[in-house]
């Protein structure tokens, strides 16, 4: 009999709000798999959930910003599993549409649907409103996460009695973007509110003084709703045969890299959690490979005993669990849209990236030049504030870096680029680097304006 499979994806959530914080999805990490450094393939909402949808990079699907569509011709993780007898649902955002309701070609081949495609706008924390399968209006009472799992329960109780896959996407911990705020539940942001700031974010400050507070209690109301899916299952006695994965689109870095919350190479924006439970993972350990969340789409379908298309660009990381020294790339590639037209490689140890300075990010999806404008050192500066692009010191290691960053570009579907090193910088030169300004030279280069969505 095959797994059910339901995926778990948050909004805009941190890889380091994992842990005392998050116990059920601790617990989900430590007795199943986790991967411990899990990128996305693009820091943006769109273009990652079109990743996750297709297992290809962006720029590929035709979604490199917010505001695109995925073109009806996609075949998504909703049409290889419904193409295999599975029963298929999505309850919550899908921000790959034109807008709301979203028409029924436009619902990337699901079967049940109860969504909206930003529900950023459709709802507030305690007034949700998506919509059904007839493109009517329902309201889901409660506070909007806890509405939607309680919109997943019933929909893996209607469908108990046959495999289904469910994707079940929340909005929190993302920003109600109206207020530019992080509404928790009641009692909730009062709860967190000074308790922790992470490294990154006490060195650049942003606006995490503010919002930290309730972003964490918006974590930790998520986690609750994931202790009481997994306690339905437990219930009608489904646990042991599905498989859930929990994830998030991307990070978020509180307005300290660039004017918005995402959009930028650090890893504040690109790491996100990433655990898995149930049948083929349980008891699998951590993967300590970087891996991208373009990966999982290939793993769920080889966990199901599906065959994987020849089409996804992702690969399946089940060869992991069983041997940890299993051929695999050494770098993550990703791709950055809306702040500037930006690729970078993450391997254990290094941070790459590269940036098109004259391209329109908005309207350009990839460049043909690029000029490298980051390298971190994650091992001796985990945080990624001096930024080592241009010393004479690391040229050689910016050299094979560079390398491998165009042959991964070419991999993903792009033409081979031309990438220029940086101006060339003497060692006490080098700067902690202002929030908005990165120091190339003689002048400092602002960051590109960014579109909000």
């Amino acid at each position: 009999m095959r797994p059910n499979v339901i995926v778990v994806l948050t909004d805009q959530q941190r890889w380091d709000t994992v842990g005392p914080l998050t116990p059920n999805l601790d617990r989900m990490a430590r007795n199943g798999t986790q991967a411990t450094v899990a990128l996305t393939p693009q820091p943006v909402c769109a273009p990652a959930r079109a990743a996750l949808q297709t297992g290809r990079f962006p720029t590929s699907v035709g979604v490199h910003r917010n505001g695109l569509t995925l073109p009806e011709g996609q075949r998504t993780l909703a049409h290889h599993f419904g193409a295999a007898g599975y029963a298929t649902g999505y309850i919550g955002k899908w921000h790959l549409a034109d807008g709301d309701p979203v028409p029924a070609g436009q619902r990337g081949g699901y079967g049940t649907w109860l969504a909206a495609n930003t529900l950023e706008f459709t709802s507030d924390a305690y007034r949700t409103i998506v919509y059904d399968d007839a493109a009517e209006p329902v309201f889901l009472p409660g506070y909007r996460s806890d509405a939607l799992v309680d919109a997943a329960v019933r929909f893996v109780a209607d469908h108990h009695a046959e495999p289904f896959y469910l994707f079940l996407s929340f909005l929190e911990p993302h920003h109600q973007n109206e207020v530019d705020n992080h509404p928790a539940p009641d009692g909730y942001e009062e709860r967190y509110q000074g308790r922790w700031l992470p490294a990154d974010l006490a060195a650049l400050g942003g606006t995490s003084a503010r919002h930290l507070g309730g972003y964490l209690g918006q974590v930790k109301r998520l986690d609750e709703g994931l202790g009481r899916l997994l306690d339905a299952l437990r219930s009608m006695d489904l646990l042991d045969d599905t498989i859930v994965a929990y994830t998030s689109d991307h990070g978020s870095h509180f307005r300290t890299r660039n004017d918005e919350y995402k959009r930028s190479c650090h890893d504040a924006s690109l790491r996100v959690p990433l655990a898995l439970r149930g049948p083929g993972f349980d008891g699998g350990g951590a993967i300590s490979r970087p891996v991208s969340t373009l990966d999982l789409p290939p793993t769920l379908l080889a966990a199901a005993g599906l065959p994987v298309p020849g089409e996804m660009q992702g690969r399946s990381f089940l060869p992991l669990l069983a041997d940890s020294r299993a051929p695999w790339p050494e770098e993550v590639f990703f791709q950055v849209s809306e702040s500037e037209v930006g690729r970078g490689i993450r391997t254990d140890r290094w941070k790459y990236y590269v940036v098109a300075p004259d391209a329109d990010p908005w309207d350009t999806p990839a460049a043909t030049r690029y000029h490298e404008q980051a390298l971190y050192d994650l091992h001796s500066d985990p945080h990624e504030l001096v930024n080592l692009a241009g010393l004479r010191s690391h040229a050689q290691v910016a050299a094979e870096l560079r390398e491998r960053l165009i042959r991964r570009t070419v991999e993903a579907g792009e033409a081979e680029p031309v990438v220029d090193p940086a101006a060339e910088l003497d060692s006490d030169e080098r700067v902690l680097p202002d929030p908005a300004v990165r120091v190339l030279g003689p002048e400092p280069v602002r960051f590109g304006h960014q579109r909000r969505s």
